[in-house]
């Protein structure tokens, strides 16, 4: 399972909001939604977010193995 935990993180060291996330990427609340329920968001999206946060992609997702 892919997780968004560490994207969570970065926010919070970073003092971005869940809004001001929405805004910076232009994406909806729908699809900012799924992140935060772990659920599949389009590549180009991770990768939106790795540009414009200016972070690598283990600051975004983490693999967890399903149980």
């Amino acid at each position: 399972m892919i997780s968004f935990e560490p994207l969570q993180i970065t926010l919070i060291k970073r003092k971005i909001s869940k809004m001001e996330f929405i805004k910076l990427l232009d994406i909806s609340s729908a699809t900012a939604a799924k992140m935060w329920k772990n659920e599949y968001i389009a590549m180009k999206i991770i990768d939106d977010i790795c540009n414009k946060l200016d972070c690598k992609l283990e600051d975004v997702i983490v693999y967890e193995k399903s149980k």
